[in-house]
């Protein structure tokens, strides 16, 4: 019973950690791609959301040739820093941010185009910078949108699995997340431990979704009315 509370609390923090990069991340390049306009955006746009179609393994892949030893960023981490990513459960967000990043991604950029350009326009004609439009003007009009995205993107990478058991492995009280104590359980005929990983996850990802679609827009549109 203990590895199930270990696993779920390695989880939980994998994935906050995972979300909190993400917030910051979706959010900036949403915002940035809602707002310029650029030779090569849609192109830009396209491989950003990669990690939304593309299987895990091969997200895990192109994490071991960025981050590895032999590669040159891993190298230059590792004897810049001493920082080693494999293996690590820093790996393991980095595969779960790289994973739910276009979750929340699309849906900040989506909220920002919505949000209407004349109420940002008026407030710069009243002097306000662009720092103040943003946290004023645009970032509460578009909360809502970004909000659910954020939330499917922690629920996104507290399921996480392929790119993860790539990146990190798989040790039992370091890098075993909830979706892989569920598969060597299954694999080591552990029925009953498999059975209540996969109650908790279920349950988790039933509360974040049920919130998510209550924090939709079209949603809070409707019970407006």
């Amino acid at each position: 019973m203990d590895a199930v509370w270990i696993a779920l609390s390695l989880s939980l923090k994998v994935a906050g950690w995972a979300t909190v990069l993400n917030i910051v991340l979706g959010i900036s390049v949403g915002y940035f791609l809602a707002r310029t306009r650029f030779f090569g955006r849609d192109l830009l746009d396209t491989l950003l959301t990669l990690p939304m179609v593309m299987p895990p393994t091969v997200l895990g892949y192109y994490l071991l040739v960025l981050v590895g030893r032999r590669s040159a960023f891993g190298s230059w981490l590792y004897e810049s820093f001493g920082i080693n990513l494999i293996f690590t459960w820093q790996g393991a967000v980095i595969a779960a941010t790289v994973v739910a990043f276009p979750l929340v991604f699309k849906p900040a950029r989506a909220a920002f185009e919505s949000v209407d350009a004349e109420l940002e326009q008026a407030a710069r004609v009243l002097g306000v910078s662009e720092i103040s439009i943003f946290f004023r003007v645009t970032l509460p009009l578009a909360w809502r949108g970004i909000l659910a995205g954020v939330l499917l993107a922690f629920a996104r990478a507290l399921g996480e699995f392929g790119a993860t058991l790539m990146v990190a492995g798989s040790i039992p009280g370091k890098t075993q997340t909830l979706s892989i104590a569920v598969y060597e359980a299954v694999q080591a005929g552990k029925d009953d431990t498999a059975n209540m990983l996969v109650l908790i996850t279920s349950v988790v990802c039933v509360v974040v979704l049920l919130t998510a679609s209550r924090l939709a827009p079209g949603r809070v549109a409707e019970r407006r009315r």
